[in-house]
């Protein structure tokens, strides 16, 4: 008998493995504007700024020009306003709370004033509520919204074991609360009057109240300053609650302060324009990708020009090129939802 062997197939050797390109190592290409320094970049966005303030102020601008000029100067010094308030308190309030994607109206201002503009209107009318238009309406909101805003603050922060996580669980449990009695209200008030309280619950960009200027100045100038005295130690902030308290830093003296400073500024924005909700979430996002550094020396001033970039430029173009006024308002809250869902989709990848 003959006895056969068997022989194994014949197998093509393995491929070898192609080698990765190890990025880490040797020179690395620099990406477009990085040789740029921090400095030069805040130059280029406040020519970026002014670029857009003369837009605003001469883009299809007819007949008596010192009218013209008068009466768009007006309006361009209260979206100044509304452009740092709105950046500088963003900015700060990610800052205490770790968040990039937080905004101070997380707290329920944009809920307070819409039930203030709705309890108005339900309890003394539409007629009366025209007539309280002004510096008193203006008073009223702001020491409405600051009211609350400071008595959230000193309650969460006067005790030993509250922190900032609580604030934003506070602010929003309260937003639901304004916001299901103002729809309450509005589902049983008169339709006409119901249609006012819509009109009056969007931003408007198009007009400012001239006789509020003055107070929103002085409100946000302040704010802004003590802001910027603060800045070297929210550095500091920025590293943690432990780590500033181990470097001898009063934590929450410090952080109670700066939210009171920020309060203030979002309560003057939206009692002077309307609620803004996404707009913060822009520009700081903007700033942070702009900006090189994390010292808010930088990130502030950058906001508040990116803010004033975007906000005056887009009005411009809407309303004195293209005569649309009023849709500035859904375009910041359909892009800002955009951003939002960008940020979370991009976290959670990470």
């Amino acid at each position: 008998m003959t006895s056969t062997s068997i022989r194994p197939a014949r197998t093509a050797p393995p491929a070898p493995a192609r080698r990765r390109r190890d990025r880490s190592i040797g020179p690395r290409r620099p990406r477009r504007w990085e040789h740029v320094g921090d400095r030069a970049r805040l130059v280029l966005l406040g020519a970026l700024a002014v670029a857009a303030m003369a837009a605003f102020l001469t883009i299809n601008t007819r007949g008596d020009w010192a009218f013209a000029l008068e009466l768009r100067s007006r309006t361009l010094l209260g979206l100044v306003l509304v452009s740092v308030a709105i950046g500088w308190s963003t900015v700060v309030f990610q800052t205490i709370t770790e968040n990039r994607i937080l905004t101070p109206q997380i707290m329920g201002f944009d809920s307070l004033y819409e039930l203030i503009q709705t309890g108005m209107v339900f309890f003394l009318g539409a007629t009366a509520v025209n007539r309280l238009a002004g510096p008193a309406m203006f008073g009223l909101e702001l020491a409405a919204m600051l009211g609350l805003s400071l008595a959230l603050f000193w309650w969460l922060f006067g005790g030993r074991r509250r922190d900032v996580v609580l604030l934003v669980l506070v602010g929003i449990v309260f937003g639901t609360f304004f916001r299901s009695i103002s729809t309450f209200m509005q589902r049983v008030i008169d339709p006409n009057e119901s249609l006012i309280i819509t009109d009056r619950l969007f931003a408007s960009f198009t007009s400012v109240d001239a006789s509020l200027l003055p107070y929103a100045t002085a409100g946000i100038v302040l704010s802004s300053l003590g802001i910027w005295l603060l800045r070297r130690r929210l550095d500091v902030v920025a590293l943690g609650p432990s780590r500033s308290t181990a470097l001898g830093l009063n934590y929450r003296g410090l952080v109670l302060g700066v939210l009171s400073l920020g309060a203030v500024q979002v309560a003057v924005a939206t009692a002077l324009v309307g609620p803004v909700l996404f707009f913060g979430l822009i520009v700081s996002n903007v700033a942070y990708q702009i900006c090189r550094s994390s010292r808010h020396a930088i990130v502030l001033p950058a906001s508040a020009l990116v803010a004033i970039t975007m906000l005056i430029g887009a009005q411009a173009v809407l309303q004195h090129a293209l005569g649309l006024g009023t849709v500035l308002s859904v375009i910041i809250e359909f892009v800002g939802g955009l951003v939002f869902i960008a940020l979370l989709v991009r976290g959670r990848n990470r």
